[in-house]
């Protein structure tokens, strides 16, 4: 028996978010008394995963797995873990392994945990905690099957090192008929992602217009964070939709989420309810986020932005 993590990686470089998957994957290894093995798909320095546990590295290297086809990635990780005797298999919660999971479960005839926030609190019978209701509750929730697959919640167990003298061995799966071809990719360069970000700054409609968002892309500059924006300012136009966080864009589970002229609607709520510090500008001090919120400052963006923006690089300088 052993635990095997699926690490997510992009050109050739580990994600961040992999990191917490390997350091959750080692503490419930230790728990269940075996050892963890990690799968990685065309990375070339895998050093970064001994450092967090990872005692036996399975690299598969192939040009046809370099874009992500949710099919065949399940049946490698599928065939990983039956070649490792793995019964308990890790996965993310970032919108790959959500396409990949479902897949993973039928493949091993196994039960899926997705939103997982702690370590099991009982093994037999297998119970974990993991959030429902669009992260506003919390459930444990019990796996029978022989094999089990846990998604965990995005920054909800953080990364600890952990340094192994880890094994690394070449993979080499038997692959299916691809099914998916991609004619070309267009990606925002130059920008941290929202996926890989510690903070976020968002905004809505109360910039007013596209041409205000360098008071926004300035801020986000001086903390290090990615940049986002709510449904509306994403089909109007001002902002890419590839921005656009909440519930029916990209999930956020960030240490810090900034809230700029947003009002704050229950679908863009239960799309960020997991980051862990929220802070709101809003001049309207009866705008639905400021109950979320763990910060508010009620002001107008215009004024408020440029002196936060100003007093935080004084503050690094």
């Amino acid at each position: 028996m052993s635990v095997l993590a699926y690490v997510e990686s992009f050109k050739g470089k580990i994600k961040k978010n992999a990191l917490e998957i390997v350091s959750y994957s080692r503490e419930l290894a230790i728990k269940l008394d075996t050892n963890l093995v990690t799968i990685v798909l065309n990375v070339d320095d895998t050093s970064e995963l001994n450092k967090h546990g990872a005692s036996k590295v399975l690299k598969v290297t192939n040009s046809e797995l370099e874009s992500f086809d949710a099919k065949l990635y399940a049946n490698v990780i599928a065939q990983a873990a039956k070649a490792n005797n793995s019964n308990y298999i890790v996965l993310s919660s970032s919108l790959d392994t959500r396409y990949l999971a479902p897949l993973l479960s039928i493949e091993l005839e196994a039960g899926y945990i997705s939103n997982v926030v702690e370590l099991p609190s009982s093994l037999n019978p297998f119970t974990i905690k993991r959030t429902s209701f669009t992260n506003k509750a919390f459930c444990d929730s019990t796996i029978d099957s022989d094999i089990k697959i846990i998604g965990l919640s995005s920054n909800a167990f953080g990364i600890s090192e952990n340094n192994t003298e880890g094994l690394l061995e070449d993979f080499n799966p038997t692959l299916s008929e691809k099914k998916i071809t991609i004619n070309s990719t267009e990606k925002v360069s130059g920008k941290i992602s929202i996926a890989d970000a510690d903070i976020v700054v968002s905004a809505g409609r109360g910039l007013k217009g596209p041409e205000n968002w360098n008071i926004i892309e300035e801020l986000a500059e001086t903390l290090g964070a990615a940049t986002a924006c709510s449904k509306p300012v994403s089909d109007m136009g001002w902002r890419p939709h590839s921005e656009h966080v909440g519930q029916t864009g990209k999930p956020v589970a960030t240490n810090l989420y900034i809230a700029i002229g947003i009002s704050g609607a229950i679908q863009h709520l239960a799309g960020i309810n997991s980051s862990k510090i929220k802070v709101v500008i809003n001049n309207d001090p009866e705008a639905p986020f400021f109950k979320a919120a763990d910060y508010g400052v009620v002001g107008d963006a215009f004024d408020v932005v440029p002196r936060l923006t100003e007093k935080l690089k004084a503050f690094k300088a």
